[in-house]
């Protein structure tokens, strides 16, 4: 079904639908390459292999404007993990610069999970940069998400460490956030990447803007963030929740529980 919004700053209304039409298909090809600013033709991608998606278990939305612009597009795949486990697999979703911020990228997402409800795929998992405390406050407490395991270096190249999330569709319901959270503790800078125990839960605090770090700082954090996570995935756990403590530090919230495939 199209999720309808207005973004309210700009009154420009929108509505996210499964993408149909050769158009907009390349469309949103282009969209995806200018939002990333992705000019190598190796990360490009093409109508072609976008349709064969949509048509056998994966997804391809888009958001359009009352008058037919393309401002936000996602894509995803059926996947399945070395356990068995299906699920879909989100691969991204961008939004046009002027557009962030007013909402587009949740309603692709809440768009992309009724796609994945009709193929009959119960949950969706996608990664994102575990330094990106931005992306991580979207992810896990706005949608809803469980952060599940540090995959280093995913794409195969340096600097790409991913955090992988995983969001239980039949659950999701509006993408309402979370109610249940303990305010966390007093960190700063000394605590980034290491796993602090207060509240009765584990808190493990990034930059908040990984910007301001140089390459050698940000290689030595993702080092000690994929130490800290990765003990915390091994006894059982997920990150629940992330949110800023000032403008400096941001924190994931980790607590004890399981991940429905």
């Amino acid at each position: 079904m199209p999720h309808s919004s207005v973004a309210a700053d700009a009154g420009v209304g929108y509505d996210c639908r499964e993408l149909t039409q050769y158009t907009e298909f390349r469309e949103a090809a282009a969209l995806y390459a200018r939002v990333f600013a992705y000019t190598e033709q190796e990360y490009a991608l093409n109508a072609n292999l976008l349709t064969a998606l949509a048509r056998n278990g994966g997804s391809a939305i888009g958001a359009f404007t009352d008058d037919g612009g393309l401002i936000g597009f996602a894509y995803g795949f059926a996947g399945c993990d070395a356990s068995g486990a299906h699920f879909h697999y989100s691969q991204a979703a961008a939004v046009d610069a002027a557009q962030q911020g007013r909402g587009v990228g949740q309603a692709l997402k809440l768009a992309q999970r009724d796609v994945a409800l009709r193929w009959g795929q119960q949950s969706m998992r996608w990664t994102f940069d575990p330094l990106l405390s931005r992306n991580a406050h979207f992810n896990l407490s706005s949608l809803g998400a469980v952060g599940i395991a540090y995959e280093r270096d995913y794409y195969a190249r340096p600097d790409t460490d991913r955090l992988v999330v995983s969001w239980n569709l039949v659950e999701a319901g509006s993408g309402a956030p979370r109610s249940d959270r303990p305010s966390p503790p007093p960190l700063g800078r000394g605590d980034w990447g290491r796993v602090v125990r207060a509240h009765d839960a584990d808190w493990i605090a990034i930059p908040a803007r990984q910007e301001e770090l140089d390459a050698s700082e940000r290689s030595a954090l993702r080092r000690r963030l994929e130490g800290a996570m990765t003990d915390v995935f091994r006894r059982g756990d997920v990150l629940v929740a992330a949110s800023r403590i000032d403008e400096h530090t941001a924190v994931y919230r980790a607590t004890s529980g399981k991940v429905t495939a």
